[in-house]
């Protein structure tokens, strides 16, 4: 077998592939019981432009070449980008030695929407976990075996206080391109948050990407499957609630009544209408709802109540305080029949996630309308 060259300033790299390489040599000796033999590992780049290395093999009599690309951790973005080089070889490729030349990629790791890509192009993988690939004339090679727990990662909390609001931002503008530095603009936060999130969308394979460099832009494509997580987060957490009574002799008037007690008191921090009366507005479904849900930051519902002269209130409650920031009032919404502020119709579903009355039929109805 040769060697691998060694590149000082590609130490690691050159580790790695010689390592695979070796892993999925005895990979096929071992899944073909000893019919098909390994003669040389080339990975002289002088003598493979476009691809990491080769293997030259003797498959049952017949001499059969490998050429082999080389990731880490792997989503369908990466190995488009190796699917180009393995076929620029393939049509460079001088069959007077080897008439059969496989393409295959190796990875520490793929992902399901990659491993389904290699499939469909025709092209072999192989992961370091033995997972293996492959198909040679009228031999199939398909070896699917679960993650060892060392390979096995924890995802990434897409849910902290920061991460939610750039994860708030895909789903309101879930049908656009965007770069990074749109979604920080518009989630309020930085840079290397909005990045954190969006690999942990491309390893979930939830969003997509068009693009390199500045000209790079990823799209939610799977909104539905990013809310759903949200909504598994949501229902989890504990928040500051408080409950007060607010005389309004019609319940349907409820929410214009509190917006001029809110206003007059004129608050210096922003809050919004959220739960079942403001998705009942965004979505009509029920004839009557005679509670109010409003948002505010921490620390500040004992204050406006007190300036809206509302009563505390353990039974006979209309009115919730709920003790928020970050993504909850980002995106507010203003409804042209209520001079209100209604929290997004992301964040008023996800308030309707408690069981509570018709809550459930009520939120049902809204991500309808949200059409995901």
């Amino acid at each position: 077998m040769g060697n691998f060259s060694h590149n000082p300033s590609a130490d690691v790299r050159s580790a790695f592939e010689a390592e695979i390489a070796k892993e999925l040599c005895s990979s096929l000796d071992e899944v073909a019981d000893g019919r098909i033999k390994v003669r040389h590992i080339e990975s002289d780049f002088a003598n493979l432009p476009g691809v990491d290395f080769t293997l030259d093999l003797d498959a049952d009599g017949s001499p059969v070449r490998i050429a082999v690309e080389a990731l880490r951790y792997a989503y369908p973005r990466d190995v488009q980008g190796a699917v180009w080089k393995l076929d620029e070889f393939k049509h460079a490729y001088n069959h007077d030695r080897f008439d059969d030349l496989i393409l295959l990629v190796a990875a520490e790791s793929l992902s399901p929407g990659a491993r389904d890509l290699l499939r469909k192009r025709g092209i072999g993988y192989f992961e370091r976990n033995g997972n293996l690939n492959l198909k040679w004339r009228n031999w199939l090679i398909n070896i699917e075996r679960p993650d060892p727990p060392s390979v096995r990662k924890e995802a990434t909390s897409l849910f902290t206080d920061s991460r939610e609001a750039v994860v708030h931002a895909l789903l309101v503008n879930r049908h656009k391109w965007l770069s990074g530095g749109d979604l920080a603009a518009m989630s309020q936060t930085s840079p290397y948050t909005v990045s954190v999130v969006l690999q942990e969308l491309e390893r979930r394979e939830w969003c997509e990407s068009s693009g390199a460099g500045r000209t790079l832009r990823r799209r939610l494509h799977k909104p539905r499957e990013l809310l759903a997580a949200w909504a598994a987060q949501w229902t989890r957490r504990k928040e500051q609630r408080s409950s007060w009574y607010f005389f309004s002799e019609r319940p349907n008037l409820l929410l214009t009544k509190l917006t001029d007690k809110i206003e007059s008191s004129n608050p210096s921090f922003d809050w919004a209408f959220t739960g079942t009366a403001a998705a009942n507005v965004y979505a009509p479904l029920l004839t009557s709802v005679d509670t109010a849900e409003i948002i505010v930051p921490p620390g500040e519902a004992e204050g406006l109540a007190r300036d809206m002269r509302l009563k505390p209130a353990d039974k006979g409650a209309n009115v919730v305080f709920v003790e928020r920031d970050g993504a909850s009032l980002l995106f507010r919404d203003a409804v042209p029949e209520y001079p209100s502020y209604f929290a997004s119709p992301f964040i008023m579903y996800l308030d309707l996630l408690n069981g509570r009355g018709r809550n459930k039929e009520l939120a049902d109805h809204l991500l309808e309308k949200l059409e995901l």
